[in-house]
């Protein structure tokens, strides 16, 4: 099955090409459930996930101005109540006062949509453009490791071509974008990334060759992934006879955000994004 003419791609769909060609085959091409559990003990994981919902939630909300008191009674959990005082206490400082809190933006590229759903842009318009991205992980991932992720590339390039309409209609340019991760079990130590213009284009350059890598296979077979490790964390490896035990949740926290919903299914009304 090839790529259909209407595939939108996000950082999560790149990402499981960079990570294993055949899963992205296997995810989005031929859409295949497969009834084994990504990460272990099962229960566990579906309760961090469970949670890192729920804070992305309150986040949201205290965001549009919803009482303090109210949404603390969302943290039903020893946990949760943990991540939304470290949210209140040390959440980033100094942000711009336009906030838009869960918006989405998309902007063609390689022929496709690329799409991104941000925790947070705050901006300043012709000054400062600011993306904060809420991370419940109980591990604090490395620098090297998330500048290597394509949330971080793909989060910044789209912000520059598509936020334009959030910027008083002028185009955002690299050097005013920064990006913020903020971690709920770490909150006194949030990791930062600036953008340039040499950036901006490398990502460019880079997501339009994978998208053009992911259309040049056509019908093929995609190839399984040489690093295996990947494959404790992806219930395909079954299915590919790459073994039937799951990784731990502690070993897949640098390999799954917690909080992160990575389907985006919406309207096309519901996009800020720039025209084909």
């Amino acid at each position: 099955m090839s790529l259909p003419s209407d595939f939108q791609f996000s950082q999560s769909s790149l990402q499981d090409f960079v990570d294993c060609r055949r899963r992205f085959q296997l995810r989005y091409l031929e859409q295949l459930a497969w009834p084994a559990i990504e990460t272990s003990p099962a229960l566990e994981h579906e309760r961090q996930m469970r949670m890192g919902a729920v804070f992305h939630r309150q986040a949201q909300q205290h965001i549009l101005g919803l009482p303090e008191e109210r949404l603390s009674r969302m943290a039903s959990d020893e946990t949760l109540r943990l991540w939304w005082q470290n949210y209140l206490r040390q959440s980033p400082p100094d942000l711009p006062e336009d906030r838009h809190p869960e918006i989405v933006l998309a902007a063609p590229l390689g022929g496709h949509r690329l799409v991104a759903k941000y925790d947070l842009l705050a901006i300043t318009p012709g000054q400062r453009a600011v993306i904060v991205d809420w991370k419940t992980g109980q591990k604090r991932p490395s620098r090297r490791w998330l500048a290597e992720r394509l949330q971080t590339r793909v989060y910044r390039y789209l912000l520059v071509e598509a936020g334009a309409h959030l910027n008083a209609g002028e185009p955002i340019a690299p050097e005013q974008v920064e990006m913020i991760y903020w971690f709920a079990n770490h909150p006194d130590d949030p990791e930062h990334f600036a953008y340039d213009a040499r950036q901006h284009q490398t990502d460019g350059e880079t997501l339009e060759g994978l998208i053009g890598e992911i259309i040049g296979l056509g019908e093929n077979d995609f190839p399984l992934t040489t690093h295996e490790r990947h494959c404790r964390f992806c219930p395909y490896r079954s299915l590919c006879q790459r073994g039937i035990e799951a990784g731990t949740l502690l070993e897949s926290e640098h390999d799954l955000d917690l909080g992160e919903d990575w389907s985006i299914d919406l309207d096309l009304e519901q996009i800020a994004e720039i025209a084909f």
